[in-house]
Formats: structure tokens, sequence, C-alpha cells
């Protein structure tokens, strides 16, 4: 029996974005409604949300750029932005909290009122995936949006993951720094942060490569009747490392990789980063049926594959892990037809995975009434219009 990993009972947020002091409860393991006007503050509350997770939420923001405006400057003292809930997890009832600190320099993380040693001490409780409008354009937009777009889901599968890349970003910054500002760098610094980007670098590839096939896998294997509204994703990773890992063992294309970064240094040092790596690689999708590019595809077409692709990660998740994650879906259902709303309620309401939806028309949400817990946003207040247990 498939159990929910976790879904969250009571949601209270502090000076985050546009709310001051906000609570949300009585909340089961139901799909949750939350429909209002534009900037009613429905993201928000999922941006609130993705930050139960480990990284920089759904907006990729940065812990200075979430505190309520109302609340600085930051010459008289203030309460910095917090998030907390009371949720179910594999662990039963879990307390779990983040926010800043009052400097707005960093997050911190407590779990039963303990202080967590790390972000991906989280992923231990629950997980988040989301989709998100501006996500619309991945298939468009540059290679370094599919990467992180491409990261943020191997985060959620291997929480290790997020230190991965930290650890090579950082190296790759301090090599590029010492290159340009110093004619004859330290050849011992330069090396050692050179091994770093190599065994950091590989170590991304190799899992992204890793991921790529379980998450293929999941999309070949979605329900039938899935197809005709999701397409099934076509996924490859491309890249100089990439393509070597699928031809060499690791610890030989990681040599390579430190030769390489050794005889570019001068170039690098003219142009910055490093030519060659990890952050260099891109996630090419295509339309399988149709052997098109994704990039090439109709704009329905392209948010019925990120769909579908969002679908099977959840599907990988709950496979992997004997649970779905909750899902974030930011005014997802109102670029939808009909057929293809109820199509995408009925596969996640089938994963029995605790999902949020933001829309500005009740209407679009009928097909849950009575199955979801329904919440009005308004003037920075939340009214609960409907709460009933899903069937």
């Amino acid at each position: 029996m498939i159990m929910t990993m976790g879904f969250i009972k009571t949601l209270q947020i502090t000076n985050f974005r546009s709310y001051d002091s906000v609570r949300i409860d009585g909340i089961g393991a139901e799909p949750v409604v939350l429909y209002g006007a534009n900037g009613a503050g429905k993201t928000n509350i999922l941006e609130a949300i993705s930050f139960l997770s480990p990284g920089r939420g759904l907006r990729q923001s940065r812990v200075n750029e979430i505190q309520n405006r109302a609340t600085l400057p930051l010459s008289a003292p203030i309460s910095p932005w917090a998030v907390s809930v009371n949720s179910y997890t594999e662990y039963g009832d879990t307390r779990i909290g983040t926010g800043a600190t009052p400097d707005l320099r960093k997050r911190t993380i407590r779990i039963n009122g303990e202080p967590a040693k790390s972000q991906s001490s989280l992923s231990e409780y629950l997980s988040c995936v989301w989709m998100t409008p501006q996500m619309d354009r991945i298939f468009m937009d540059s290679s370094s949006s599919r990467r992180r777009f491409l990261d943020r889901l191997v985060f959620a599968f291997d929480p290790s993951h997020s230190g991965r890349v930290t650890r090579y970003d950082n190296a790759l910054g301090q090599r590029s720094k010492l290159l340009k500002e110093n004619s004859s760098p330290d050849p011992v610094w330069l090396t050692a942060l050179e091994k770093t980007i190599a065994e950091t670098g590989i170590a991304i590839e190799a899992a992204r490569l890793d991921f790529l096939e379980r998450l293929q896998t999941s999309c070949h294997h979605a329900p039938s009747e899935s197809d005709l509204y999701f397409p099934k994703a076509q996924l490859f990773l491309k890249g100089t490392i990439a393509q070597l890992l699928r031809a060499s063992p690791a610890l030989e294309v990681e040599e390579m990789f430190r030769y390489q970064l050794k005889q570019t240094r001068p170039a690098d040092a003219l142009t910055g980063g490093a030519a060659t790596g990890a952050h260099k690689s891109d996630l090419h999708v295509s339309y399988i049926d149709k052997k098109a590019d994704a990039a090439q595809c109709s704009t329905g077409e392209q948010k019925a594959l990120l769909i579908g692709i969002i679908l099977a990660h959840s599907r990988l998740l709950q496979a992997e892990r004997g649970s779905p994650p909750i899902i974030l879906l930011d005014e997802v259902a109102a670029h939808l037809d009909e057929n293809r709303r109820a199509a995408l309620y009925d596969q996640l309401l089938g994963m029995k995975a605790q999902f949020w939806l933001t829309g500005t028309d009740k209407n679009l949400f009928e097909s849950l009434d009575g199955r979801s817990a329904q919440f009005h946003i308004h003037d920075g207040k939340i009214h609960h219009e409907k709460h009933q247990n899903a069937a």
C-alpha cells in the first residue's frame, strides 16, 4: 500500500512577501485549491511551501528578497520571514520550519524544534515538485535555465546533488578569479581547485545521466490514457562531459577533464569560467511521436510536454521512495482545455499526492468540489470556502 510521503496539515507564514502573518489549517492529505485575483498572493503561498525543500524555492530568490517590504529598512529591528508547518511524514507528525536570520543573509531550518545540519535534511521529511508559468518557456530559454530545471528535478531525487553543484560553482568561480587577477597564479592552489572542479563536475554529470535514464523510464511508463493529453518526451543530456561518460569510465573522464582545465588556463583567464564542464551541458527534449524538437513544437504542445515530465518525475519519486511528493502547480489549470485539465487532476488524484493548485477562477476546479480544501485569497486574507475530505 502506498502512503502519502508527506502532506501539510497546517501552514504558518510570517513576514513573507505580501504577508505579515497568515495561517492555513485544517488541511488533510487532499488537494488544496487557492483562488483569487491576480496579485492576491496565491503564488507567495506556493513559494513559501517550496522553501520546505532544499534550494532557493520556486522563484529562485535570495534570502533577503523574500522579506515583507513593510518591515524594512534594516536600521530598525525586524522580525525576519519564516515558514512553518505541522505535517505528516513517514516519521509521523512532524514540525518543520525555515526562515531568515535577523540580518537576512542566511536561511535556518528547524525540525521538531531542533536545528537541522543542512538544507538537505528537509528531503528526509518532505519532497516538493512544482510548475510555474515562468517554466512554460523552458524549451525556448537558455541552456542555463534548462540546467537549473534539470538540477531541481535531481535535487528532489538525490539531495546530495545540491551540495555537489554548490561545490562545483564555488571552485569554478575561485579558479576564474585566480586566473583573471594573477598573471602568475599559485600553481598548487590552482591545481587543487581544478581537482575539485573535475571530481565534482564528473559527479554532477553522472548524477544527471543516471537520473535522466530513470526519468525516461518513468515517461515511457505513463498511464496509457496520458498519451492523449501529455505526450511522451525523449530526454537527452548534451555536452562534452556527458558524451565522454557514455563511452568511458568516470575516472578516465575525470583525468581528461583535469588535463583540459590545465591546458586551457590561458584562454580561461581571458574569457572566465571554463570552456568545458558540467556548466556547459544542456537538456534536450523532443516530442517522441512527432519526432520533433520541443523548441519547435507549438505553445500548447510544449505545455503538455512539460506537464508530462513533471508527472513522470512525481511517479519516479513515488516509485523510488515509496510515496509521492507534494506537488505545487501555479496557474497551470487556466491554460488547459477541459479534457486535459480533467486528465491532469485524475493522474494527480491517482498518485494520492497532496497537490496545491492556484487560479483566478474558482470554476477551473469545479471537478475537485467535494474532493479538495478550497480557499479564497482576497486582500491579503485567506478565507476557507470549502473543506471536504477527498473521496
